[in-house]
């Protein structure tokens, strides 16, 4: 929903989870995941320790909460494709368009901040077991997705898993290509043409799988 038309309440609660998680963002890079505790979060934001909960839930929640937010991407690609669309090219049309709006979701951004978030999810074991949760519960809302709709549970986690397998494969290349110091205006091009050789991959082993909605 566009800011513009949403509610001063919801802007202001959008605003504070906003400086909320900034705020964590920098103390975590300053001083590292272990050493910086939620109650000096709250201080930092200027917010209660019970608003940094009532927005997050867990310390965890404070730092991945954005990840989290797109972890239904792929479902929701399919479950609202076009009729006669396969899941690959629903799956495939979102992931172009993230690209074209440089979306950060799929690692196209040029925040160096973002770059220091990767690091640190990679050097903090509780971040990147929870990075790897996100990842399995995409997995299954997709085959929940496809499953609903071919009633072949079986078949559609065989499914779900190429197509996230083939999508955390571009973003990954994203990741390594940012950290080597390319522009994401450069990577661009060549995101959309990798992602196109990986859909095709999928495409060919699915063969349209599920048919048409």
């Amino acid at each position: 929903m566009a800011e513009e038309t949403l509610g001063l309440r919801e802007r202001k609660k959008r605003q504070t989870a906003m400086r909320i998680w900034r705020t964590a963002l920098d103390l975590f890079l300053e001083r590292g995941y272990d050493k910086v505790s939620v109650a000096e979060i709250a201080a930092a934001a200027e917010v209660s320790k019970m608003t940094v909960f009532n927005y997050f839930g867990t310390k965890e929640d404070v730092l991945l909460r954005p990840m989290e937010d797109h972890v239904g991407d792929p479902a929701d690609a399919v479950r609202h494709r076009a009729p006669g669309e396969s899941a690959v090219a629903a799956v495939r049309r979102q992931f172009l368009a993230k690209i074209d709006e440089r979306d950060p979701s799929i690692g196209l951004s040029g925040d160096p901040r973002l770059l220091q978030l990767r690091q640190l999810i990679s050097d903090t074991p509780a971040l990147a077991r929870r990075v790897m949760i996100f990842q399995m519960r995409s997995t299954e809302l997709l085959t929940d997705a496809l499953a609903e709709e071919t009633g072949d549970r079986l078949m559609a986690g065989i499914a779900a898993h190429q197509l996230t397998a083939a999508r955390d494969a571009v973003i990954l290349e994203n990741h390594r290509r940012l950290i080597a110091g390319d522009s994401v205006d450069a990577m661009a091009d060549d995101c959309a043409a990798l992602a196109g050789r990986a859909f095709d991959l999928v495409e060919k082993g699915l063969q349209g799988y599920p048919g048409t909605a």
